[in-house]
């Protein structure tokens, strides 16, 4: 699976550089990393137990949730049926919304680092969102409040967690699925 995810991983890659006119650069100053050369280094990163946090840092100030400009009307649908079927107040659920939306810039930079350790993750939803990175027994338990970089949600705040537990998601099968 990991080297099917890398495989994915390097074809996306190229093709998004595939647009890009490197003919600038002498080849010799061209820097290209090898498959596995991006395997070791994903895999050297959790080595120790740990995550970098400061790899998911992004110098970006945080900013106080009252004064974000939301992509949600307070007053929309969607931070209506959010509201109303998580017992929050549409504020949180307004926040939470543009939060969930955002929050695979976040979930991404971490997998980076956790490679093979990854298991499952979660969002949490009601007055405190978080974003609960399972991993196996190994990766030490910690906990890094990210500020977003996107234009979407930058400088607001996602707390990541991460619980050593092993958890796999309780994502069903097709073929465990009713109809």
């Amino acid at each position: 699976m990991t080297k099917r995810l890398m495989s994915t991983m390097i074809i996306v890659s190229l093709g998004a550089l595939s647009g890009c006119d490197n003919s600038a650069i002498p080849v010799d100053d061209q820097v290209i990393a090898t498959p596995s050369e991006q395997a070791v280094s994903a895999s050297d990163d959790t080595a120790s137990g740990t995550i970098d946090w400061s790899r998911l840092a992004t110098g970006v100030l945080a900013i106080d949730r009252a004064d974000f400009d939301y992509p949600f009307d307070i007053d929309g649908q969607n931070v209506k049926d959010y509201a109303d079927y998580f017992d929050v107040d549409a504020t949180t659920a307004q926040h939470n919304l543009t939060v969930g939306m955002a929050s695979n810039e976040a979930l991404s930079k971490a997998l980076d680092q956790l490679s093979n350790s990854y298991t499952s993750h979660e969002l949490t939803d009601g007055d405190n969102v978080e974003l609960i990175i399972h991993t196996t027994p190994e990766i030490e338990a910690s906990r890094f409040d990210y500020v977003f970089e996107s234009d979407y949600a930058k400088g607001l705040v996602l707390p990541i967690v991460i619980v050593p537990d092993g958890k796999k998601g309780d994502v069903k099968a097709h073929s465990e699925m009713v109809e």
